[in-house]
């Protein structure tokens, strides 16, 4: 019974007047009774709009935005029937709704995020950016359509930005969005449809050899900036939060392991930290800047740790100065480069452990095909073809007693794993024991 008294109270009612005109009355949630005067209008129209202020009043009522098609309706109304709509709870003002601006509501929105990280905000300023160049600082919320929005992401890609950084903005103008959807400034996110999954890039990978690496850190200008290029390339570390993360205090010399703070995974559930190995090719450069550092120093990075200190470019002018020429990413292609290093040694989700992401993305976006495999590929194919007398395919055609059996089968076994390592130089990582 109360939900059929809550389903009356919602309906609403056509009323003829004796010259003609027509009012719709309902009954708001304060179980008071309004009136929507329609002038001298057709039954079909003054019923059309009778439906629509159903549907608004149940909204209202509920809680929540109307359904998109009805705030079309709304947007599109002559000032003088949604200033009544307005009068009667049924719409926001005028001013009130067209007052909420692109701009004004971008900027409320950052200012209100006190738990984003400053990196955060800059991407989130990066989005306004071009939020604000496209359509205007004054453009209201409610004046940006589904096609605006396809123009506008159009719009990045003709400033010559990379597809990943036209996917990552429109996600972020995405989340905009959701937010004024849920204060109920607009009644749908326009930019839901756009595409914002980062891809895969595979145009992008490099793989930095450590001939190229020896290079670069001798063109370093001093320990430090050589600590922060091993951790990149030999620890496979973030740069730059989790190398400004480091503290003395996380390097166990005796262990020979190195507790890695990461504040992008922190919000996963164990994400805060991980331990890797104090790898030996990135242990002598811990120890040239723990040798340097004043007493009392808490971080291992000191002198880079300003805001302004943009560490891409000053890796881009030292790579220069060695001689060197500069991969696609700088410091995603030095961390990829140590996973993808790595994971030809060790297990894949040990690796995954000591880098600090999922198999899925360590295939996805770090582990690449090098020079190496194919050159084992090569070579293993060559030892077949010069396989022994006796050896048909896999089967050893020999007495069951034939001591070459033993050699033969053992050779092929231990020419796997050390031959990968020393080929791709991975110095001071056991290799696994291959069986066959």
């Amino acid at each position: 019974m109360a939900c059929l008294t809550k389903g009356f109270f919602l309906m609403a009612s056509i009323t003829r007047h004796p010259n003609g005109t027509r009012d719709v009355q309902f009954i708001g949630p304060d179980r008071k009774r309004r009136t929507i005067r329609l002038g001298k209008t057709p039954q079909k129209t003054a019923e059309a709009v009778k439906l629509r202020v159903e549907q608004l009043n149940a909204a209202v009522t509920a809680g929540h935005a109307p359904d998109p098609d009805t705030s079309r309706w709304v947007a599109g109304l002559e000032p003088v029937l949604y200033d009544r709509l307005a009068a009667a709870g049924l719409a926001q003002p005028r001013e009130q709704r067209d007052g909420t601006t692109l701009q004004a509501f971008i900027d409320g929105y950052i200012a209100r995020r006190t738990d984003a990280k400053p990196t955060t905000r800059t991407v989130y300023g990066h989005t306004r950016r071009n939020l604000v160049e496209f359509f205007g600082s004054g453009k209201p919320l409610q004046g940006i359509t589904r096609g605006d929005a396809d123009h506008w992401r159009l719009y990045l890609a003709e400033q010559g930005l990379a597809p990943n950084t036209v996917r990552r903005r429109c996600g972020i103008a995405k989340q905009f969005f959701r937010a004024a959807v849920r204060s109920k400034l607009v009644a749908e996110n326009v930019f839901d449809d756009l595409e914002c999954g980062v891809r895969s890039n595979r145009a992008r990978d490099h793989f930095i050899t450590r001939e190229d690496a020896g290079k670069v850190l001798d063109a370093c200008p001093d320990a430090e900036w050589r600590l922060i290029f091993a951790l990149s390339r030999y620890g496979g570390l973030r740069c730059p939060s989790e190398h400004l993360a480091l503290r003395w205090c996380d390097v166990d010399w005796e262990a020979g392991r190195v507790t890695v703070t990461s504040p992008k995974t922190e919000h996963h559930a164990g994400g805060e930290s991980r331990v890797m190995p104090l790898f030996p090719e990135l242990r002598p450069y811990l120890e040239d800047c723990f040798e340097l550092a004043e007493p009392g120093s808490e971080f291992c990075i000191t002198r880079y740790r300003s805001a302004n200190a943009n560490l891409r470019t000053q890796l881009l002018r030292i790579i220069r100065r060695a001689g060197v020429k500069p991969w696609p990413k700088l410091f995603h292609n030095l961390r990829a480069t140590r996973e993808t290093e790595l994971a030809a040694v060790h297990p894949l989700h040990v690796v995954c452990e000591w880098i600090g992401n999922s198999s899925l993305i360590a295939q996805e976006h770090y582990l690449r095909v090098t020079d190496a495999d194919f050159d084992r590929a090569t070579g293993a194919l060559q030892n077949a073809m010069q396989q022994p007398p006796g050896m048909v395919g896999n089967a050893l055609q020999a007495e069951p007693d034939s001591e070459d059996r033993i050699p033969v089968l053992q050779g092929i076994a231990e020419s796997r794993n050390p031959l990968l390592c020393n080929e791709m130089g991975v110095e001071g990582l056991e290799p696994p024991t291959s069986s066959l």
